[in-house]
């Protein structure tokens, strides 16, 4: 039997993205996706309502909880909070460009303080009894050839960090917004590929705009994993072939309208508990992508999620959308 690295295939932590809803709707998709949560601020774990930051559903596992921060003892403390949660992982930021992240001496600058970045992951490892990682770049402003990247990583990794998600561009930390960060700068996989060869021993992931299961395998010849941003959200059906394509999961994936279906008990759930639908369905508007009556799916629950007592059956009359008649669905669309 083939044994998978635990970061074969993951899907990126993104702001305002990959909150609990969406991670369990991904679940109902790929049961080996390792999936991550938003970036979450040590403050608002160590001074805020951790809980209203750390909860999940059981059902999301394997799961990894993405920390921001740069000072060691506040990341420590926050990984042991994390670790008596379940999370399955603790992420060190080291790649987001923001100003805002950047104010707080964290994210994509710390690739200028690889000592830090050592302290912090031995401090964490240190607290919390489950793996630690690095998500980073390339490099940062003009710090871009790949000495930087390796001296970063060989320091990080002497204190213990064992994997490395790297986005496969620089970052510039000012002049470039986090969307032209995410888009300027040239893609350098080949620098990635490299890390791989010159650390065998560490399991390195690859991130930066991948976009298709040939893609991913492709990656995978040179690397231990592949993570997909926007690509595994706009566009989650993705997600239903992964298991079978990169992890040799014979089991039949779910039609889009089983894995609607399937948010039924959860919808329900979260609604008795406050929880409006559109928080929820904001995150499966891309189910149908490129489908006929994608676009009526969409278009139904924008408009009547967000309604005063919307509830369960708007979900339902936007699976039936799709299953119209292509023609009337374009008829729908356009009305």
């Amino acid at each position: 039997m083939t044994v998978f690295s635990p970061y074969r295939f993951s899907v990126a932590p993104m702001m305002d993205w990959t909150d609990r809803h969406c991670r369990y709707f991904l679940r109902l998709l790929s049961q080996h996706t390792r999936l991550y949560t938003e970036m979450v601020n040590t403050g608002a774990i160590l001074r805020g309502d951790a809980d209203r930051h750390l909860r999940f559903h059981p059902d999301e596992h394997p799961l990894a909880l993405q920390l921001g921060g740069s000072e060691p003892q506040a990341l420590a403390q926050s990984a042991a909070i994390g670790a008596e949660y379940g999370y399955d992982e603790i992420n060190l930021n080291c790649g987001c460009p923001s100003d805002r992240v950047q104010e707080g001496r964290f994210g994509a600058c710390l690739m200028a303080e690889p000592q830090r970045v050592a302290a912090a992951v031995a401090a964490m490892r240190g607290t919390c009894g489950i793996p630690v990682t690095v998500k980073c770049r390339i490099g940062i402003d003009d710090s871009e050839d790949y000495v930087f990247l390796r001296a970063f990583v060989e320091t990080v990794a002497a204190s213990g960090c064992g994997v490395f998600v790297v986005h496969a561009r620089k970052a510039w930390l000012s002049g470039l917004s986090p969307k032209e960060n995410r888009e300027i700068p040239p893609l350098r996989y080949e620098q990635v590929y490299r890390l791989k060869q010159d650390f065998p021993q560490l399991a390195i992931a690859i991130n930066g705009g991948i976009r298709t299961l040939e893609d991913c395998e492709q990656h995978l010849q040179h690397v231990d994993g592949v993570m997909l941003g926007r690509e595994a959200y706009e566009n989650p059906y993705l997600l239903a072939q992964v298991d079978s394509r990169l992890f040799g999961d014979t089991r039949t994936p779910p039609t889009r309208a089983e894995a609607a279906l399937r948010l039924r008990p959860y919808i329900e759930q979260e609604l008795a508990s406050g929880t409006s639908l559109g928080q929820i369905t904001r995150h499966i508007l891309g189910l149908y992508k490129g489908q006929p009556g994608g676009r009526a799916f969409r278009r139904h629950l924008s408009e009547n999620a967000h309604r005063k007592n919307a509830g369960w059956a708007v979900v339902e009359d936007a699976i039936a959308l799709t299953e119209r008649r292509p023609e009337d669905n374009a008829v729908s669309a356009a009305a």
